[in-house]
């Protein structure tokens, strides 16, 4: 009997034991779960450095996505940038102000600066930061050529573009007075300047600084406040896609005029040389990739039919004889064309006046030596053949009186004088009637 009392008082203990472990674990698992929470903490980390255009627009709206869908606790976009398309500049801004995680723009790393379109893009973020020895400022809207846009229609966009910087700092807290003489004084500040001036929060030497300082700050998403906690989080880094990567090089007018010419020049040499192939493959390809970018950069389609007119004359140059009037006129359409290619009142972007001068010259150089060795080939004596032998010095054998026969270039040839010509004289050939060679006497002084 007691070993059965002993046996039953046994398995109360073991079950007493199970169930005690599995209160332990039930307990254990909020502090666990706890810690691997802390434990990937993370931010999501992009760099911009470049021009803004759509290539950069989509990275930017995709990275935001990815930062909300793997509960990132904050996307930081370090940036570094001239400026660039207006429009692109306004989706990011509208895309970073409804974002559904908290944006930290850096401007980074020194050197760095937030030019034109980079202002709003900074003054938009929930936390804006610069690194030292980095600048932000000149918003001023210009022409795609570099200079400022003149009349109502300047008046206009200036307007737009202050008021514009003005709404985004407003809706950020930030300084507003200096957002609207960014844009009408094109004025630019250090980041020291930035952070005495509240255009920025923070000034941080490098991305830990960053979330260092960042932590504990309380930013508005949405319609909610959120408290940062982003100190000593993990960085996760992500690039462009390969196709956004193309895009973005594409975006660039500079790399889109050079490929415009390189297209041009390559399908040249291959119709003045045809059978070449290698030329004409790669222009054409280089023209495709420069139509490519105009369907994304803003064009000034009277700069590009400048352009198609001065490639027209170039070409006539080889076939009318102006003299280098014509080809001197392609030239310029060429050079003014291309100077006007990118002239768009809603973009920063330029191409370099050396990069245009370098381009024509070499292009409008190339055409008119082609164009003068086909012209001098035309206007050369035929030296091949019967025609070839007008001109030519020779001896004759029988009299010519007025048909006989002559030596001439190795060989004896049925001839006719214009005059009486004895044997052994030397005579010139001066015509060619089907086989038979008109001459008349060599003057004394012609060897």
């Amino acid at each position: 009997m007691s070993g059965k009392t002993s046996k039953k008082s046994s398995k109360h203990l073991k079950a007493l034991r199970a169930l005690w472990l599995l209160c332990l674990i039930a307990g254990a698992l909020p502090l666990v779960a706890a810690v691997k929470s802390s434990g990937d903490a993370h931010v999501d980390f992009i760099s911009v450095d470049g021009s803004i255009n759509p290539a950069v627009d989509d990275f930017i709206r995709e990275s935001i996505a990815r930062a909300r869908e793997d509960g990132a606790k904050a996307l930081v976009i370090q940036l570094d940038t001239p400026g660039g398309l207006l429009t692109s500049t306004r989706s990011i801004v509208k895309e970073i102000l409804g974002a559904p995680v908290p944006v930290m723009i850096y401007v980074a790393p020194s050197g760095a600066g937030a030019g034109s379109a980079g202002v709003f893009i900074t003054l938009s973020a929930h936390i804006a930061a610069m690194a030292p020895g980095t600048n932000i400022g000149a918003a001023h809207p210009v022409s795609g050529g570099g200079g400022e846009v003149k009349g109502v229609m300047g008046e206009k966009l200036e307007n737009f573009t202050a008021s514009f910087g003005e709404t985004i700092a407003q809706k950020r807290g930030r300084n507003t007075e200096w957002a609207i003489q960014a844009v009408r004084k094109s004025v630019s500040i250090t980041e020291k300047e930035a952070l005495k001036k509240n255009v920025i929060d923070i000034v941080a030497t490098n991305l830990d600084d960053l979330l260092k300082q960042a932590d504990g700050k309380k930013v508005e998403v949405g319609e909610r406040e959120v408290t940062l906690a982003v100190k000593g989080a993990r960085v996760d880094r992500f690039d462009m896609s390969l196709k956004e990567h193309v895009i973005n090089v594409l975006s660039d007018p500079q790399i889109a005029y050079l490929l415009l010419m390189a297209g041009i020049l390559g399908l040249y040499m291959e119709f003045s040389h045809p059978g070449v192939i290698f030329p004409g493959v790669a222009g054409a390809i280089a023209l495709l990739l420069a139509f490519a970018s105009f369907q994304i950069l803003p064009i000034n389609y009277a700069g590009l039919a400048l352009i198609a007119l001065g490639i027209a004359l170039l070409v006539a140059e080889a076939f009318l004889p102006s003299f280098g009037v014509v080809g001197v006129g392609g030239a310029i359409s060429l050079g003014i064309g291309s100077l006007l290619l990118f002239d768009a009142q809603n973009s920063d972007l330029v191409v370099g006046r050396s990069i245009v001068f370098a381009a024509v010259g070499t292009l409008s150089a190339y055409m008119l030596f082609i164009g003068y060795l086909v012209l001098r080939t035309q206007k050369r004596r035929q030296t091949m053949g019967l025609e070839g032998m007008v001109g030519k010095i020779g001896e004759a054998r029988t009299p010519l009186n007025p048909k006989g026969r002559v030596f001439v270039h190795g060989e004896q040839w049925s001839a006719q004088g214009e005059e009486e010509i004895g044997a052994g004289e030397k005579v010139q050939v001066v015509g060619v009637d089907g086989l038979c060679l008109k001459v008349r006497r060599a003057s004394p002084t012609r060897s």
